[in-house]
């Protein structure tokens, strides 16, 4: 006669215990990383917005000697093309031919102001994404003070 041997093999109790610990400290470790991603994300997003905001408006400075586009005017200065006074803007044509330094004002992507795009030279103005001052030729967020990144940073000082 043969015997036949009817062991069965399967985890024990012990062994499906540690995987799932194991999964359960991967778990804790990952989750609270990937939910970061996303905040992580619109605040590199604002900080790339405003470098090519901050670097059309130098080449638009470099280009018009040494003037920052004006406030009054500033979308059409960086969307369309301009003469070398920095006063005309539309089309291009034979006096206008420098620009556009952006194709268009890039919405915010965090804090009170998420969604708008428009630039403005009041600050706190209802609406606007961005703080435009001519004199400087500087540009931040329109955002609340308080409002800050997951380090503490307020988003009016990126």
């Amino acid at each position: 006669m043969l015997a036949i041997n009817r062991t069965r093999r399967a985890f024990s109790l012990i062994e499906l215990v540690i995987v799932v610990v194991i999964l359960g400290i991967i778990g804790a470790i990952a989750i609270p990383r990937m939910s970061r991603g996303a905040e992580g994300a619109a605040d590199s997003s604002l900080v790339a917005d405003l470098a090519v905001l901050r670097n059309a408006i130098d080449l638009y400075q470099a280009e018009h000697g040494g003037v920052y586009p004006p406030a009054s005017d500033i979308e059409d200065a960086l969307t369309l093309y301009s003469n070398i006074e920095g006063d005309d803007f539309g089309a291009k044509d034979a006096t206008r031919i420098y620009g556009p330094y952006i194709r268009k004002v890039p919405a915010i992507k965090v804090g009170s102001a998420k969604g708008a795009r428009t630039i403005t030279a009041t600050d706190g103005e209802a609406g606007a994404a961005w703080v435009y001052v001519e004199a400087t030729g500087h540009i931040h967020a329109n955002i609340s003070a308080g409002e800050a990144d997951a380090r503490g940073i307020d988003y009016r000082d990126y």
